[in-house]
């Protein structure tokens, strides 16, 4: 362990071939499964043709409101004090809440039943976007676990 607490610099990750957004490039690679990366763009830029026509906005403007509607602002972290386990209502930084963001969309669409990935992942990228959905509803309920828990507030550090 380090005895000087330095700041890590974040890399950033190139941009996607054919939005040009560093986005799209990181949802990518959230779908990606084994290494297969071509697989994943192309469901990703599926489901975002799909999702964008139902909804008649474009691809990557739908993906942002997507993933800004299931990104949580507050979660909870176990801490352990004196014997007991408190569930600690934290901040979440911008880029953690938007990579579970993507991580929840992911899942949920997975989750979903029947169709190809592309379909599935559409339609929760239509639900997600409109503010419905799986995804955001494990949004709220982690809000609200955070909320229930804020006399716990004192022991974050």
């Amino acid at each position: 362990m380090p005895r000087r607490a330095r700041k890590i610099a974040r890399r950033e990750s190139p941009p996607d071939a054919k939005y040009g957004s560093t986005t799209v490039a990181k949802f990518i690679v959230k779908i990606m499964l084994r290494g297969q990366k071509s697989t994943a763009e192309h469901v990703a830029y599926d489901a975002m043709e799909i999702a964008s026509q139902r909804l008649n906005i474009s691809p990557a403007e739908l993906l942002e409101q997507a993933i800004e509607n299931a990104t949580p602002l507050i979660r909870v972290k176990p801490r352990r004090v004196g014997g007991a386990t408190y569930q600690v209502p934290i901040e979440v930084a911008k880029h953690v809440g938007r990579s579970l963001a993507m991580r929840w969309l992911v899942a949920s669409a997975r989750a979903r039943s029947g169709k190809s990935m592309a379909e599935k992942l559409a339609g929760e990228l239509i639900d997600a976007a409109q503010g419905q959905g799986p995804t955001i509803k494990k949004r709220d309920d982690i809000h609200r676990m955070a909320e229930a828990n804020k006399a716990f507030v004192h022991y974050r550090w």
